[in-house]
C-alpha cells in the first residue's frame, strides 16, 4: 500500500527542517499582525529572529484554559478570543463548539484541518465512498473527516451518530468501502450487523479518532476484515500525527512544528522523554504559535519504515495537566518546575502525594548527581515558598524517576 500523498512526506529531513524554520518567522509575524491575542502574547517578540527551535522554545506556550478565558472575556463581540485571523463571511462557512464551550472557526480553505494526508496513509483513495459516523452536531469532528475525504477524492455519506439500524441499512445498500468515526461505534455496527444478519462486508478500511485504539481492538477489526488506523488531530490545530501501515507511532503532519515539553513549562525535554505535545501550525487562518495540547507523548527515534521521513511521536500517553489538590490547596506542574529551576543541581523532579485523604504526605523526589550537603533542606524551603505547603525531599540518582511525563503523582488511598 506504500505510496505517498505528496512529495512533502519523503523530503530529506534537513530540507524539511530548513523549510519549516524559514516559514516560522513569517508565521509568527502573521500571528502578531492578524490575531489580537497573539499581538498581546507575543508583544515585544522580534518575529524575524525566531528562526531556530531554540528561539521558538523561548516563546510562551498558550494552553486551552488561557484560550477559553480570552474567549469568555471577549464574547459576544469576538467568540474566538482574538485568536482567529478570519472574519465571518464567505471565508468562514461555519463556527463550531467544543466542550468549554470553546468556539473554533471553520475555513473555506481546501482540507482546512489537513486530514487528507492521514486518510491517504490509511488507504483511502479517490472514488471510495466513506461512511462518516462522527457527529455533525456543533462539534467539528465530522467536518474534519469529510473535508479530508473530499481532498482525497472520496464521496461521503454523512451518517452521524446513533440510529444504528438505519446506518446498517445504508451500509448494506450503498456499499461504502471506508469508515470514519469512533472505534467503539464501529464495533457496535459490526456486532449489530452480525446479530441482524446485515451485509456490511463492503467496509474494508477505517480511520478512527476521539478514543483510544488499542492493538487488541485493531486485531479484532482485522479478524472481521476491516483494517483500521488512527489519527491524532484537534479542533484547534488540525492534524498533528497519523498512523501508517508500519504501526510504529504516528508520523507528524507536514504543516506543524511539534515540540515535546516538560508539563507545566515551555521547556523542551530530551529526545525520547515523555512530555506535553506543543504545536505551532502554519495555518494562516488560525495561526496558533506554541499551542499546548495538554496531551503527553514522546519522540520516537528514526523515521517511518514506509519511507515517510518526518519525525514520529509515540501517540497519546495521557494528560499533561496533573494539577492536584493537596491539603485544600491546588498544586500545579508549573510550580514543581519553578522549584526545580531554582537549583541547577536538579535534573528532574516529581512530586508524589501519598497517604490517605485529609492526611496528605507530599514528597518531592529529585534526581541529582553529586548533590551538595544541605540541598534537600534548601529545596524543602523552596517547596514551602512556592506552594505554601510543607513537603519532604528525597534525593535520588539520575535515571531513577520513570519516563512517563508525570510531574505530580497522586498515590493517595481513596478508600
Amino acid at each position: 500500500m506504500t505510496s505517498y500523498y505528496d512529495a512533502l512526506e519523503t523530503r530529506d529531513p534537513a530540507q524539511r527542517e530548513a523549510q519549516l524554520l524559514a516559514a516560522l518567522p513569517r508565521q509568527v509575524a502573521h500571528a502578531q499582525r492578524t490575531s489580537s491575542a497573539f499581538a498581546q502574547i507575543l508583544q515585544g517578540v522580534d518575529a524575524a529572529a525566531v528562526t531556530t527551535r531554540d528561539a521558538l522554545a523561548r516563546l510562551p506556550v498558550t494552553r486551552k484554559p488561557e484560550l477559553l478565558e480570552r474567549q469568555k472575556a471577549s464574547r459576544p463581540a469576538d467568540p474566538f478570543g482574538g485568536f482567529a485571523a478570519l472574519r465571518r463571511g464567505p471565508g468562514m462557512p461555519r463556527i463550531f463548539s467544543s466542550p468549554g464551550p470553546i468556539y473554533e472557526p471553520d475555513s473555506a480553505a481546501r482540507d482546512y484541518w489537513r486530514i487528507g494526508r492521514a486518510l491517504f496513509a490509511a488507504g483511502f483513495r479517490a472514488g471510495d465512498l466513506v461512511h462518516n459516523a462522527f457527529s455533525y452536531h456543533m462539534t467539528p469532528g465530522a467536518f474534519m473527516m469529510e473535508s479530508g475525504a473530499h481532498a482525497v477524492g472520496c464521496t461521503v455519506f454523512p451518517a452521524g451518530v446513533g440510529q444504528t439500524e438505519q446506518q446498517l441499512q445504508a451500509i448494506a445498500e450503498l456499499r461504502p468501502q471506508a469508515y470514519t468515526g469512533t472505534p467503539s461505534f464501529l464495533r457496535i455496527l459490526i456486532e449489530k450487523a452480525q446479530e441482524a444478519g446485515s451485509d456490511i462486508s463492503s467496509l474494508r478500511k477505517g480511520m478512527t479518532g476521539g478514543e483510544a485504539l488499542p492493538p487488541t481492538l485493531v486485531d479484532w477489526f482485522a479478524q472481521r476484515g476491516v483494517t483500521v488506523y488512527q489519527s491524532y488531530a484537534t479542533a484547534d490545530l488540525g492534524l498533528i500525527g497519523y498512523e501508517t501501515e508500519s504501526r510504529q507511532g504516528l508520523v507528524v503532519d507536514e504543516s506543524v512544528i511539534v515540540e515535546i515539553v516538560r508539563p507545566g513549562t515551555g521547556d523542551p525535554v530530551a529526545a525520547g522523554e515523555v512530555g506535553e505535545v506543543v504545536a505551532t501550525t502554519l495555518n494562516p487562518d488560525y495561526p496558533l504559535v506554541r499551542f499546548g495540547t495538554g496531551d503527553l507523548s514522546a519522540l520516537l527515534p528514526g523515521s517511518c519504515p514506509t519511507g515517510r521521513t518526518n519525525m514520529r511521536i509515540k501517540g497519546w500517553m495521557g494528560r499533561a495537566d496533573q494539577t492536584t489538590k493537596i491539603r485544600g490547596m491546588f498544586v500545579h506542574p508549573a510550580q514543581v518546575a519553578d522549584i526545580a529551576r531554582r537549583f541547577p543541581e536538579v535534573k528532574k523532579a516529581r512530586l508524589v502525594v501519598s497517604g490517605e485523604m485529609a492526611n496528605d504526605v507530599m514528597t518531592l523526589k529529585v534526581e541529582s548527581a553529586g548533590a551538595p550537603q544541605g540541598l534537600d533542606a534548601r529545596i524543602a524551603e523552596a517547596i514551602r515558598d512556592v506552594t505554601k505547603l510543607r513537603g519532604s525531599v528525597e534525593l535520588v540518582p539520575p535515571g531513577t524517576l520513570p519516563n512517563d511525563g508525570k510531574v505530580i503523582e497522586d498515590a493517595r488511598s481513596y478508600k
